[in-house]
């Protein structure tokens, strides 16, 4: 016996292969949403928690739940769209940024 590890994946054929390969990519994208979905469950926590001081971070929050409301707005609704668009170019302008 050796103590040198057999490479599995080496011993397939190439459809198993490509399988294995989809599997492994399907694992690591599920386990960065998952981290995506936790860190953003966390951002939201703390948004909740603490009030906004300033009206930057009163727009920090509006532009947050405006990309969530954008995000759940069918392609075809472009005047919604327009109109968050809008209100994000608002935003910018307000603050200095353009």
């Amino acid at each position: 016996m050796t103590d040198i590890p057999v490479d599995l994946d080496s011993h397939r054929g190439m459809a198993a292969q490509k399988a294995t390969d989809l599997r492994r990519a399907l694992a690591d994208v599920e386990a960065q949403v998952r981290e995506l979905r936790e860190r953003e469950a966390e951002l939201e926590n703390r948004m909740m928690s603490v009030p906004a001081t300033s009206w930057p971070e009163a727009a920090v929050k509006a532009r947050h739940l405006l990309n969530l409301y954008a995000a759940s707005l069918p392609s075809e609704d472009t005047r919604h769209r327009a109109l968050v668009a809008a209100l994000f170019d608002d935003f910018a302008r307000l603050n200095g940024d353009g």
